[in-house]
């Protein structure tokens, strides 16, 4: 059942591009759902929903008949953007000024688009149900993946799969990790309330900015004197505004950033040291504090046996010398822990940098560009793996 159909492949090229040029912030996926939701209803036998006003949900029933158990799997693609402005030297940039597709969501989810229409091209193949999920707000806590599993859409799941692009290998490769793939994602925002002043007097105020400072500083110290070394979490102080006048000392300073863990123990006991931190340089400065947390999705734990047939699927389609194994854990946040944590899991990576590009920029790069050349190996991953559960091999 692989897809070799260049015909398709380039419509993916196209639906791609398209979704790029015209990116969206999370919540705000309406075009871009909209979108996909019309290109879906063109292809038989989907049954097509909206579950949110910014996200599609398809199901395609197999129509072939097995004396074979049969199986409900999903898959999933992310289709929100990112608050960059795009620097990447592409023909079809974004043409949303200060939004970029540059985590590659375009490209998750026009490969599933994909592999939506090769698999209901031919549903007469296929025993037992495909779901196909094309999730809004991915990028911002807690993630929409948590408002459709509220929906039901793991309702009587059996496996759920994704991809994500990976500019760290070219294309032609898969990177793969069993169990624990990334960390649990926690955002803080700290208030320091002084007192102030004029600049010349700095004894007279209570200075925020001083004790702002102070903060960012010894926040640093919970990883390194409060956590175990091998569970320790990384700590980002991301942003620091403090008044706005050279001759002022500012009442106040605001102060924010992010906790990533993988321990989930850990996970709370950095919140309480950094708790602990705040209000204790305050309080010794005579400062009032106020925290607030964004707490973010846990982590993405991937399933043995689900893992154990992505990675065969994969092998099949790169050979097993392209196929690499992660070692450790990412940092970074992924709200598929939402599906993870209900429903057998394997998110996995797809390389798609080329030495062409020189640099292979990171995701969240203004720079960010894909090798779309990939594509044809994502597409069919996801059928190849279909064609798997139809088998009665899941």
């Amino acid at each position: 059942m692989v897809i070799k159909q260049d015909a398709l492949l380039e419509e993916v090229v196209t639906w791609r591009r398209h979704l790029h040029e015209n990116a969206e912030l999370s919540h705000q996926e309406y075009k871009t759902s909209e979108y996909i939701y019309n290109l879906l209803k063109t292809f038989p036998g989907l049954t097509v929903k909206r579950l949110t006003k910014t996200s599609v949900y398809a199901v395609l029933e197999g129509t072939k008949k097995s004396e074979l158990e049969t199986y409900t799997i999903a898959f999933r693609a992310d289709i929100d953007a990112l608050p960059i402005v795009e620097e990447a030297d592409v023909d079809f940039k974004s043409k949303t000024i200060g939004v970029m597709h540059a985590c590659g969501h375009d490209a998750h989810a026009a490969m599933l688009l994909g592999a939506a229409k090769a698999l209901s091209d031919k549903r007469d193949e296929i025993s037992g149900e495909i779901r196909f999920i094309f999730q809004h707000a991915e990028e911002v806590t807690p993630g929409g993946a948590v408002e459709l599993v509220e929906k039901g859409v793991m309702d009587g799941v059996d496996y759920v799969f994704a991809l994500h692009v990976y500019p760290y290998e070219n294309a032609g490769k898969f990177t793969m990790k069993e169990g624990k793939l990334n960390a649990a994602g926690d955002d803080f925002e700290i208030k320091v309330i002084g007192s102030g002043g004029h600049a010349s007097t700095p004894e007279l105020t209570i200075d925020p900015l001083i004790i702002g400072a102070e903060i960012a500083t010894n926040i640093q110290q919970i990883v390194s004197r409060k956590l175990p070394i091998l569970k320790a979490p990384v700590i980002t102080v991301t942003k620091f505004n403090c008044g706005n006048s050279l001759n002022v000392i500012a009442g106040h300073a605001e102060l924010g950033g992010t906790i990533r863990s993988h321990d989930p123990v850990v996970r709370v006991q950095a919140r309480e040291y950094l708790e602990q931190v705040v209000e204790g340089i305050a309080r010794a400065h005579g400062a009032k504090t106020e925290i607030k947390w964004d707490i973010g999705c846990a982590a993405v734990h991937n399933d043995k046996e689900a893992t154990a047939i992505t990675r065969g699927v994969a092998q099949e389609l790169v050979g097993a010398d392209n196929v690499v194994e992660m070692e450790e854990p990412l940092f970074g946040a992924e709200d598929f822990a939402a599906y993870s944590e209900v429903v057998p899991a394997s998110m996995q990576f797809i390389g798609v940098h080329n030495e062409s590009f020189g640099e292979a920029y990171p995701l969240h790069h203004p720079k960010f560009k894909i090798d779309e050349s990939a594509f044809k190996f994502g597409v069919n991953y996801f059928v190849k793996i279909a064609e798997k559960f139809t088998n009665g091999l899941g």
